[in-house]
């Protein structure tokens, strides 16, 4: 019997609940089923970017080197790179907690979708599934990453919202994108 192999990409840990969800998705498969967890290193300047933002504009007209001095990028950066650790960490952990084979995890630093597209070929996946938070104005562009993955690879994709549960994911048109 050949394995059955899941590229998961997800944009931030999965709860318990979304564990189970997707779990649940494959139960009744003949084929044992084995999870590739793929979760992209959060940006460290678009962190920047973002906490330079929160500023008032006063404070960043009145010293906008200062501001960016008193930045320590290799301090976020390495930040960054802990945080996804636990974050894939906690993920597999919850995975494995509902029975889920877990094959490889990796925190990618390459764009999510050429990560993801490497993978599936690596593994010969039968599958992929996005989780992410919803993104409202780059799924109507056709810019999120499920979009860039139905024209990048072969195989089926899957889009969930983290944190919804299939019923509110149908009920609003969001959520599951289609195969």
């Amino acid at each position: 019997m050949a394995d059955y192999d899941v590229v998961l990409l997800i944009e931030q840990e999965l709860s318990a609940a979304d564990a189970a969800q997707l779990r649940s998705l494959h139960e009744g498969l003949d084929d044992p089923v084995t999870y590739h967890v793929l979760l992209p290193l959060e940006d460290a300047a678009a962190r920047i970017e973002a906490s330079m933002g929160s500023l008032s504009a006063g404070e960043m007209l009145a010293s906008p080197a200062m501001a960016m001095s008193e930045v320590d990028l290799d301090a976020v950066r390495k930040d960054c790179e802990e945080r996804s650790a636990r974050e894939l960490t906690h993920t597999v952990a919850a995975l494995e907690a509902v029975g889920a084979t877990i094959g490889s995890s990796t925190v990618v630093t390459e764009p999510p979708i050429d990560a993801l597209a490497a993978k599936v070929t690596a593994v010969d996946g039968r599958e992929a599934i996005i989780l992410t938070r919803p993104h409202v104005v780059a799924e109507f562009f056709h810019l999120d990453w499920t979009s860039q993955a139905r024209r990048k690879i072969g195989v089926p994709v899957l889009h969930l919202l983290e944190h919804e549960n299939f019923d509110e994911q149908a009920g609003g048109g969001e959520g599951v994108s289609g195969l």
